[in-house]
Parts: C-alpha cells; structure tokens; sequence
C-alpha cells in the first residue's frame, strides 16, 4: 500500500520574514488573518503576543519591547492584520530605512592616550576663577592624565611629563611643579586596577 503522507522540510516552505519567533508563531499569524470578525481577530493577535512575549521571558514586561512585540507582528503579516493595535506600529515603507547619518566633529586629538574629554576638562579648569575649586580641579585631571598615561605605559611615567602636557593643553594657562603639587605614585595607581578577591582563595 502506497503511503500518501510525504514530509515536508523547512527549505521547502516560504521563508520566515521574522525567523527568531519560529514557524508555528507564523502559522499563527497567518491563521489570524483569515478570521472576518474583526473583535475575535484583535483578541487572537493579543494571544500571539502573549506567546511571543513567553519565549523572551526577561523582557516581556518591558513597555518598549511590547511595543516591539506588536512592530513584529504587523512585520509577520505583511501590514494586512487590520486589528486595533495598542501601539502606533511602524510603516511599511520605514522598514528597510536608515537613519539619518549623526554628525561628528573629527576634530584632531593632540595626544590619544588621555583622550578628547580630559581636553574639554582642561579647558574648562583653565577658564574657572583662581580658588581651591579650581586647584582641586586641577589635581584631579593631573591625577587622572598619569592613570592614562600609565595604561600606555605601565614602566614608567615622569610628573613632569604630566606637568608638561598638562601645561601645552591649557596653552600655558596651568602650570604645576612638584613643589606645588604631588601626584599618586604609579605602583599606587597601578595597584589600584588589579583586581581583589577578597580574601577567598580560588576554588581546587
């Protein structure tokens, strides 16, 4: 006796406009679209996102990934689920758009390893009154250009160098000496990043 049942593998069906949900999440959605009473449709696309939201469980009471939930089901139908959607879903035709290109100022960084924030930090430091807000400030930018430097190189690293660099940045409006001001040691700082286990030895 001939069998008549012949098995079908996934390559053979239409493929998954969403695939992360799973074909039986589609089959769903297809058969929501062929209901005619519009109230029993809109209560089915609500079981089909309760579904969905099951199968990421860590964000399903997230308000904007129930919005999301609902984008992917107006995706999985095509756009033809005409039900009341909860969320103003996103079109069509913005679909496969890109943004719009942010603009970025590509201004020159004089010296990569402190980077373009400690930069603006100096400047501002150089434009704030003389006081001990400013001389604290101060301290701690030059404080932190050595940790940077230090991540560069961990062998050694001269204050002066600091003091230097810190000086060139501010176009000579800071000026520091070891005698006004004393930076952490480098074996402090570099002590500092390593990591504590607080006193549990590791597991045998």
């Amino acid at each position: 006796m001939k069998n008549s049942y012949s098995l079908q593998y996934n390559t053979q069906l239409k493929k998954l406009l969403l695939p992360e949900y799973g074909r039986n999440v589609q089959q769903m959605v297809d058969h929501c679209l062929t209901i005619k009473d519009r109230a029993e449709r809109t209560r089915c696309a609500n079981t089909i996102i309760n579904i969905m939201g099951n199968l990421f469980p860590h964000l399903r009471d997230v308000d904007d990934f129930k919005h999301k939930l609902w984008d992917h089901l107006a995706i999985m139908s095509d756009f033809k689920l005409d039900i009341d959607y909860p969320y103003e879903i996103i079109r069509k035709e913005n679909l496969y758009t890109r943004p719009e290109k942010i603009p970025y100022r590509l201004t020159p960084i004089r010296y990569r390893h402190y980077g373009k924030s400690l930069e603006e930090m100096i400047k501002k430091a150089a434009d704030m009154p003389d006081g001990e807000e400013k001389c604290y400030l101060i301290s701690l930018l030059a404080n932190h250009m050595k940790k940077s430097f230090l991540t560069w190189n961990k062998e050694v690293v001269d204050d002066e160098k600091i003091f230097k660099d810190l000086k060139e940045y501010s176009r000579g409006r800071i000026s520091l000496d070891q005698e006004n001001i004393k930076l952490k040691e480098a074996k402090d700082i570099l002590q500092q990043r390593k990591p504590k286990n607080n006193g549990k030895k590791a597991a045998r």
